[in-house]
């Protein structure tokens, strides 16, 4: 069964819980946005669903509600930022915002960040660099819940990457993808629906391909991109291990392993190599390359030509960021379906700080 809200009001209640975490108006304006983002793309898994979590690590003093947010180390077209164990939902916006501006200055902008917590959608921080006619990159290691490919063990998160390009009259081509063949947060979804997962998402503790969404709870991982060998699951853990490297090695987060779980009851690695999660983002002047404008005539062109590509039966091509794209237009008409258990979660923490849902 699902109910449905309005994005104002999912946005709303979202802001008040965290502003009655500590976080300050600002803070929790700009984390309430970037949550709901994910509801209104059609990501659900990682939106309101996501909220009681940030409560209770909050709550287990994982999330520090007043950072300090600062800038490390630092070149012309690099920084460091440490988080200083806040919200990822507020961290990633600003270390995105200081990207930017080293790209305006010097063509490129690549910072890192350690110290932080989950951060939401990645592509919610790709996504703006596009109106500065920028190409955006975001990503971020997370909690180990990933077997590399022929291992048991659970090293990697499920990493995603997000890239968005700008285009002139076309909608922007935007990439955001797991690294791993499903995101944790849909294994949460199928749980609370009391539905199996498609093979190749999963593994149980031997490594034998399992369809049990709580798979995890007994010792089993997530799999790499590809879901086996034969399907190129090495391929997806390089990818992960890239993000892994690039977001949590790069930064003085911690990598691997180390990576602290989101969920509260886990407890921390006793043997951190790091701080935190860590983030990567970019941005590009696209025109530090060619015209501006040029380029987006171009990607005009590549999408068009893309989308014009001789279908399968049944089915059409489309471009990354079309299915978000269109869910994030009729969400905003129509609100956004929420899963009765993610509304009782709701109800829960309305209650713990005696506001309504």
């Amino acid at each position: 069964m699902e109910h449905i809200f309005s994005y104002h009001h999912l946005r709303e209640f979202t802001r008040e819980v965290f502003i009655h975490m500590g976080c300050s108006l600002e803070h929790a304006a700009l984390a309430s946005e970037v949550l709901v983002s994910a509801d209104l793309r059609g990501i659900d898994s990682h939106g309101i669903a996501r909220l009681s979590g940030y409560v209770r690590l909050w709550e287990a003093k994982r999330i520090n509600a007043k950072p300090n947010i600062r800038i490390v180390h630092e070149t012309p077209s690099t920084a460091v930022i440490d988080g200083d164990a806040c919200l990822g939902l507020v961290v990633a916006p600003y270390a995105m915002e200081v990207a930017m501006q080293k790209a305006a200055a010097v063509g490129t902008g690549w910072v890192s960040v350690k110290n932080s917590n989950h951060f939401g959608i990645a592509g919610y921080h790709a996504m703006k660099a596009l109106d500065q006619d920028m190409i955006g990159m975001a990503m971020t290691n997370a909690s180990p819940l990933v077997a590399p490919t022929f291992s048991t063990e659970r090293m990697l998160g499920t990493n995603p990457i997000a890239v968005a390009i700008p285009a002139k009259e076309q909608p922007a081509f935007v990439a955001d993808f797991a690294t791993t063949t499903a995101a944790n947060g849909k294994l949460e979804i199928l749980q609370r629906k009391n539905e199996e997962a498609p093979y190749g998402w999963i593994q149980d503790k031997e490594g034998n391909p399992s369809n049990n969404p709580h798979e995890l709870k007994s010792g089993g991982a997530l799999l790499p991109l590809g879901g086996d060998r034969e399907h190129g699951s090495h391929k997806g853990y390089c990818l992960g291990a890239i993000v892994d490297i690039f977001s949590a090695v790069l930064s003085g987060a911690n990598y691997g392993p180390w990576a602290p779980p989101f969920v509260s009851f886990l407890p921390l690695a006793p043997d951190p190599v790091g701080e935190g999660l860590g983030h990567f983002f970019g941005a590009m002047r696209v025109d530090a390359f060619r015209p501006a404008e040029e380029f987006k005539t171009n990607m005009d062109t590549w999408i068009n030509r893309f989308r014009a590509a001789e279908p399968v039966a049944g089915k059409k091509v489309l471009i990354p960021g079309d299915p978000e794209r269109e869910m994030h237009q009729e969400r905003l008409e129509k609100g956004i379906p929420v899963i009765a258990p993610v509304v009782k979660d709701m109800q829960e923490v309305a209650a713990k700080f005696n506001l309504n849902f």
